[in-house]
């Protein structure tokens, strides 16, 4: 994987430095309760030497991997780590820390680690990827989010593109086939992977209004869809110039929801399937699980392994969380763009749905400052079953408007802008033994997360990831 010393003793040993000064920053921090270790020890490494993180990487006897998307490299990352743990020791921005900060305090953390697992911000991906060097890269999907941000998913795509194309042809590409944009990036490109979900029985009744790729990426006509199942993803045609989707080599079959309680499927390889229970509920979990086989697949990992450990996988950090609290149970769901919350909804409200739930809108950096996405996401079904409502965070009054347009009456719509209020007024709500639906965007939930933890229900987040 290249020399760590690069020429020179010298520069193995100011980069010994550098780490030690970065690794004390972090501890430091947590020290202090602050949990700034997630990112201040990269922040601090990178600004003194940009290029900390392409030497550090080399030191990976096993290489590494890299996954990106919009939604779904957190837990993508989280599942393959659970199937790769028991082989490698993972240097892994488990937090989801995904910028270049976060990925090289991943680096300084991880000092005896072997292969790195690292979720890369869609982005910061061609300059880490250029950085970092993997065996294998996992492309999960692109969906409208942070417009402010990212700008328009063809901008995103063209970068990816140009970063794809510059690759080693013996480096890894995996792409969810059923995702056009994304698809296209590995035509034609050797050492590629496409996975996939093939089960018509899971297809919506429509494409979504809000789905994101709905023309062709060749010529510009509508797609056919044979299959929608989550937003723009699916079996798609073009009936101008007869684009599709390519062939699945990973394959998800006999899809079965067991509503937040988890999902089942078959799990189907050109070796074989095996039939896979996930801890976490819906269909884009599904997608996930998909892609973390595929990159096993990729680095020899077996079918029988690779479901193993797709079933001892958890929830990544505040994506699908239960804690229980004062005789109740919080159910925290992360939601971020209208694809993502669209799909969280439609899961809710498999069979009775909650009847009290938590909603909470941030425009933080992190977040987007643009919350116009909120009109995008079908609240209508979760209104319908809802007896009371609770909407918080700097955007509450914005959100409490988009719901009492979705139908709900205001007089059961509470809006309570401070989270630790919110969450208090929601458990209020809640009958004992019963569940409080939390759904907050990425700010929020790290609020959300620091109540919990100086109250004592759980443990700061990152010693849970730690």
């Amino acid at each position: 994987m290249g020399n760590p010393f690069e020429g020179s003793t010298l520069a193995c040993v100011r980069l010994t430095v550098e780490v030690a000064m970065a690794h004390a920053a972090g501890r430091l921090s947590r020290l202090a309760g602050q949990g700034g270790g997630t990112t201040l020890p990269g922040k601090l490494l990178t600004a003194i030497d940009p290029g900390a993180i392409g030497r550090l990487a080399k030191r990976l006897p096993e290489g590494s991997v890299i996954v990106s998307a919009t939604n779904g490299k957190t837990t993508s990352t989280a599942m393959t780590a659970a199937i790769l743990a028991p082989r490698f020791r993972l240097a892994h921005n488990a937090t989801g820390a995904n910028l270049t900060s976060g990925v090289a305090s991943a680096l300084i953390a991880a000092r005896a680690a072997e292969l790195g697992l690292f979720e890369v911000d869609e982005a910061a991906l061609p300059g880490l990827a250029a950085a970092l060097e993997p065996r294998v890269i996992c492309l999960g999907n692109l969906f409208r989010d942070q417009l402010d941000r990212y700008g328009e998913l063809e901008i995103v795509a063209e970068r990816w593109r140009t970063m794809v194309d510059a690759l080693p042809a013996e480096t890894r590409l995996i792409v969810n086939a059923d995702d056009p944009l994304v698809a296209e990036l590995a035509h034609g490109r050797p050492h590629s992977t496409t996975f996939g979900v093939d089960d018509h029985a899971q297809r919506g009744a429509a494409l979504q209004h809000a789905a994101d790729s709905k023309y062709c990426v060749r010529c510009g006509a509508p797609y056919d869809y044979a299959a929608a199942y989550v937003g723009h993803l699916g079996d798609y045609r073009c009936p101008a110039c007869g684009h599709s989707r390519p062939h699945l080599d990973v394959t998800a079959r006999a899809v079965e929801q067991h509503g937040i309680d988890g999902v089942s499927f078959d799990l189907s390889v050109p070796e074989g399937s095996a039939r896979v229970r996930l801890q976490v509920p819906g269909l884009y979990n599904v997608y996930n699980a998909l892609a973390a086989a595929s990159i096993a697949r990729g680095l020899g990992f077996s079918l029988e392994e690779t479901a193993e450990g797709l079933g001892r996988a958890s929830a990544a950090f505040g994506r699908f969380e239960r804690i229980a609290i004062g005789g109740r149970s919080l159910v925290m769901l992360l939601v971020k763009n209208p694809a993502g919350a669209n799909e969280t909804l439609r899961t809710l409200v498999q069979g009775d749905g909650p009847s009290v739930a938590v909603v909470a809108l941030n425009d933080g950096i992190a977040d987007g400052r643009d919350v116009s996405w909120i009109w995008d996401v079908d609240f209508e079904p979760l209104a319908a079953r809802l007896e009371r409502l609770v909407v918080s965070g700097g955007r509450a009054a914005e959100l409490g408007l988009r719901f009492a347009y979705g139908g709900l009456d205001e007089q059961r719509i509470e809006v309570i802008p401070d989270i630790a209020a919110a969450l208090d007024r929601g458990l209020e709500l809640t009958e004992t033994g019963g569940e409080l639906v939390f759904l907050p965007t990425y700010t929020a939930m790290l609020e959300l997360q620091g109540v919990i933890a100086d109250r004592g229900y759980a443990r700061p987040y990152w010693e849970r990831v730690a």
